[in-house]
């Protein structure tokens, strides 16, 4: 209802005075310091392989009314609009008794597999708490034989892997609810399996793509992740320095020949997937929609990001996903 109201007070405002096991992580999640050879091997090994994914009113006559009335009933009538338009691509809370007790999310913040999985969380109003993990360290994670992120803990259970979460998870909430055909069942994964497969290993080539974007993305991964002072200061330009050179082995790697066209090529593919459809699920997003704007989340306010949006048609829909989203149901500390 904040957008809503926010939408409101725009409106209003215009009326008065006449918007898989471990696969390379496209944003670099992991690093380590740049003291020794051992630290620096670490630092690749956790960049490249941190994150884990397998393998989407009627028209009234208005003259008998006084201009007073006619401004009140069309101010009035404008945010109902905005409202009902809110309600089109609302969050989809499960039943509250579907809704698991305790959740917790081991992570990495700039993880594009992790943000995969708190999109998830986020559109299905889940609340969850957030366990940051040292990508050196990783002491937060020693309880664990899963040496990787995410993990998902539910109600006790530990899920591993960020698209076999998805489905466990989605299985849990929707025991008694999809009944979707199976050709759309077929497309929901088979774009799903486009992003695990194909989208994750466009971005690191572009976050990457040259020193500046380098040392932002690490500004990012360093500002929001869980490092001490000093590993802040070294993981920045260590990492940066070192991301640099193995995106460009990446590049090899995945038969990139320019980073930024591939990036852009992808945006094109997703948006002609989608067919004129606000969503790949119709009016609503289904888990292609939610794994394409989870891992696209955490590089979209970067100048990769901004890129893409500019040079392609991919931004209304992620500004619609960004709406449908929502605000995170992440439990604060």
């Amino acid at each position: 209802m904040r957008r809503a109201s926010t939408l409101a007070s725009s409106v209003l405002s215009r009326t008065l005075a006449t918007a898989h096991g471990g696969v390379g992580v496209g944003v670099g999640v992991g690093v380590a310091t740049s003291t020794a050879v051992h630290h620096n091997q670490r630092l690749l090994q956790v960049a490249l392989y941190g994150s884990s994914s397998s393998s989407g009113g009627s028209y009234t006559r208005w003259w008998s009314k006084s201009p007073a009335r006619v401004l009140s009933l069309g101010v009035a009538g404008a945010l109902i609009s905005v409202a009902a338009a809110q309600e089109v691509h609302a969050k989809e809370p499960p039943p509250p008794e579907l809704v698991p007790k305790d959740v917790v999310l081991y992570q990495y913040e700039a993880c594009p597999f992790c943000n995969k999985v708190k999109a998830f969380l986020d559109y299905y109003d889940i609340p969850y708490k957030v366990v940051e993990v040292n990508p050196i360290s990783k002491k937060e994670i020693k309880w664990s034989d899963y040496k990787k992120v995410p993990i998902l803990m539910v109600d006790g259970e530990q899920l591993i892997d960020s698209s076999a979460i998805i489905d466990k998870l989605g299985g849990k909430i929707h025991s008694d609810k999809r009944a979707d055909s199976k050709s759309d069942n077929d497309e929901e994964k088979k774009w799903r399996g486009w992003v695990d497969n194909h989208l994750v290993h466009i971005l690191s080539p572009n976050i990457y793509r040259n020193t500046s974007e380098a040392l932002e993305s690490f500004d990012y991964i360093t500002s929001n992740g869980n490092f001490s002072f000093t590993e802040k200061i070294t993981v920045k330009y260590a990492g940066a320095a070192a991301m640099y050179f193995v995106s460009k082995k990446l590049k090899k790697k995945y038969d990139i020949t320019d980073e930024r066209a591939a990036l852009y090529e992808a945006a094109e593919t997703w948006v002609d997937g989608l067919n004129g459809r606000d969503f790949l699920g119709g009016s609503k997003p289904n888990l292609a929609d939610l794994a394409v704007y989870g891992v696209l989340r955490p590089i979209r306010y970067l100048r990769s990001g901004k890129d893409m949006v500019e040079h392609t048609r991919i931004g209304d829909w992620y500004t619609r996903m960004e709406n449908a989203v929502g605000e995170s149901s992440r439990i604060k500390a």
